[in-house]
């Protein structure tokens, strides 16, 4: 009896579920076509028909797991400063998915460095991610919750934040629980809205 198309979606969903628990056991370095085969009790020969290479194998995981990133639950803000203190919310591993994808996501930074395509889909993607967080900035700089500046700056320098937070969190999760990250992402924008000292150490206005 030949294959439906529904047979094959059934099938590409079994693949996808098969590569997403493998990265969230073994991260990308242990993201080989054999340890996929494996999990999803199949041959390596079947999953070249969805995966030719290696480096096919990468590419749909980071598209899954950009696709999963995406649809996981985030803080809700409404505008300016809150809707921007959401957004930062949202990158942190506050939760057991955030910390998944987040691990996940910190594994693949080998697999981008070794490899230019791999390494110039992240700089895309974090280019992006900035750019979201520019017009988050002059949002709230137009309401006032905000001093002038460079939304563009604010908005790097916001994201180097919040990445380095993270790394921080994975490492030494007892140190950085959920509370005590959501306590420092406060801090820190809360230095964002605090007068900044002139050349002669005095607070501008």
């Amino acid at each position: 009896m030949p294959r439906t198309k529904g047979d094959h979606e059934a099938r590409r969903r079994d693949v996808s579920e098969a590569v997403w628990r493998v990265l969230a056991a073994h991260g990308f370095g242990g993201l080989t076509l054999r340890a996929v085969a494996t999990e999803l009790g199949a041959t390596t020969g079947m999953l070249t028909h969805y995966f030719p290479a290696k480096r096919d194998l990468v590419a749909y995981a980071l598209d899954l797991l950009t696709e999963r990133t995406a649809a996981r639950p985030r803080p809700s803000g409404g505008q300016g400063l809150a809707a921007l203190r959401a957004a930062l919310l949202g990158v942190l591993p506050l939760t057991p998915e955030a910390t998944a994808s987040n691990r996940i996501w910190v594994s693949s930074w080998d697999t981008a460095l070794a490899d230019p395509t791999v390494s110039a889909d992240h700089a895309r993607k974090y280019a992006q991610s900035r750019a979201k967080l520019r017009d988050l900035v002059t949002a709230a700089q137009q309401l006032g919750e905000l001093p002038p500046g460079d939304p563009e700056r604010i908005a790097t320098a916001a994201q180097s934040f919040s990445l380095g937070l993270t790394v921080q969190a994975l490492f030494a999760p007892e140190a950085f629980p959920p509370a005590r990250q959501t306590e420092l992402l406060d801090d820190y924008l809360r230095s964002l809205t605090s007068p900044r000292p002139s050349s002669d150490g005095t607070p501008s206005p």
